[in-house]
């Protein structure tokens, strides 16, 4: 049977309404899904955010130690979320085609791709860690602490990934809110162990950094045992294994890639910063924890639509496609204004709760006011990618994610940096509407597409009748 979202009296009647009834219901449905995931990517930023806090108060070399280590924790995201994209838009696929035996299969072929992802990951990262680190840290104690975080999270991120795959096998049945659940689990034993860990507080050694990094490493062990007892399927027969390793990288080589740049981009940027000071590495850093937050309805939808559209693309309900994207398009900016809001208007205050140092603060008051005016034109070049992503055109989609992260942002920033650190911050509201335009102007263009298809398909059948 098709996942259970699907199968409900208000899902069935969108076949028999008008658009301007339709909407609605899918509003509801959207709302419906939605929400457990965006709770969880809420829980999943302070878990970036609660680490950043309490590190921030143990020293200023160990929150810049986390800068600079995050982007190999995106590399993480990349291969475990964009492997279980894929496992989750192929096993919606075969949900909607009444294959459960084969979508059981992507999920067993999804575990073994996991597995090797992260001995992979885990033992080139433990090579590269200490030049990786020197190019965007030059305190030595920044270094040190950023090779010793760096190593735990990295090597011990097993959990990680399999929690990125199991949570996807619920999800492509519609079931949002055991994923939850998990990574709530997982985010607040990684609060409860951050100080007691860090600061040595009761049983426990001070560690500093090092605690930091175990407790980040426990929370992802804990989500991955609550998703894992029941996501865990068998992986299929060797011979068929090829077949599913292929259409699961088919439909997520996207979002590795999108993860993956996102990671080049962000290392780019420390390497340009760094020039400047290790302040304007940490403001990065903290605006990127801070987006997360302020990003999470994008993020939770960006998951919710991808099985309803590949579901609804499959049975070529096209306008129902249509209409999801229209209705993640108006929640989203509603969240992206508050966001606007927030870094516009309070960046002092937001800076404040990670770090006291004058420096940073001085820098990211203007950082965050400039970026902060990218919002809304991200919620376009944010979640057209993910539209393509998931109607199978990923070549589309990278592209898309080309433009905005690799040849905007990163050239712009490094061109306004001969002109001075604050013109840097321009790069990004320019690099969004760029991207964002360029992927309406693409989705115009695929809807136009579909309804002549229709049109066509319409007009055979009545020269039939």
């Amino acid at each position: 049977p098709p996942p259970s979202f699907f199968n409900d009296t208000a899902t069935t009647e969108i076949y028999t309404l008008s658009l301007h009834d339709a909407l609605p219901i899918l509003g509801k449905i959207l709302l419906r899904i939605a929400p457990p995931v965006m709770l969880a990517q809420l829980i999943q930023s302070l878990y970036n955010i609660v680490d950043s806090f309490f590190v921030g108060k143990y020293s200023d070399d160990a929150l810049t130690a986390l800068t600079v280590v995050y982007p190999l924790q995106l590399i993480i995201v990349a291969l475990a979320v964009g492997t279980g994209v894929g496992v989750n838009t192929y096993m919606a696929r075969k949900y909607a085609q009444e294959r459960e035996k084969e979508a059981n299969g992507t999920a067993g072929a999804g575990l073994i791709l996991a597995l090797v992802s992260w001995a992979i990951f885990a033992a080139v990262s433990a090579l590269i860690m200490r030049p990786y680190v020197m190019t965007s840290a030059k305190s030595p104690q920044a270094i040190e602490d950023a090779v010793t975080y760096g190593n735990i999270v990295c090597i011990g991120s097993l959990g990680a990934f399999l929690e990125g795959i199991w949570s996807k096998v619920h999800q492509s049945r519609g079931n949002m809110r055991l994923p939850m659940i998990a990574q709530v689990a997982g985010a607040l034993t990684n609060i409860v162990f951050d100080p007691l860990m860090i600061f040595g507080i009761g049983p426990f050694p001070e560690m500093g950094v090092a605690g930091a990094a175990y407790a980040t490493v426990l929370g992802q062990v804990v989500s991955a045992v609550i998703v894992g007892i029941k996501g865990f399927r068998r992986p299929p027969a060797v011979h068929d294994f090829p077949h599913y390793a292929n259409r699961i990288y088919f439909y997520g080589y996207s979002s590795i890639i999108m993860q993956a740049l996102y990671t080049v981009y962000i290392v780019g940027l420390n390497v340009i910063l760094a020039k400047f000071s290790d302040s304007a590495v940490t403001v990065l850093g903290l605006y990127y924890k801070m987006q997360g937050f302020f990003f999470i309805p994008l993020i939770g939808l960006e998951t919710c639509i991808v099985p309803v559209l590949s579901f609804n693309y499959t049975r070529k309900e096209y306008r129902r496609c249509r209409d999801t994207m229209n209705a993640s398009f108006a929640v989203s900016a509603v969240f992206m204004v508050i966001g606007i809001v927030c870094f516009c208007f309070f960046p002092q205050l937001l800076i404040s709760i990670f770090s006291s140092n004058a420096e940073v603060h001085e820098i990211g008051n203007v950082a965050f006011r400039i970026i902060g005016t990218s919002f809304i034109p991200a919620v376009f070049s944010l979640m057209i990618p993910v539209f393509f992503q998931a109607i199978g055109a990923g070549k589309t989609s990278t592209l898309l994610v080309l433009i905005r992260q690799i040849f905007c942002l990163v050239p712009i920033f490094r061109l306004f940096s001969f002109i001075g650190l604050n013109y840097t911050w321009l790069s990004f509201p320019i690099s969004e509407s760029i991207a964002g335009g360029v992927g309406i102007v693409l989705y115009v263009r695929t809807l136009k597409k579909w309804k002549a298809e229709k049109d066509n398909a319409a007009l055979l059948q009545a020269e039939k009748e």
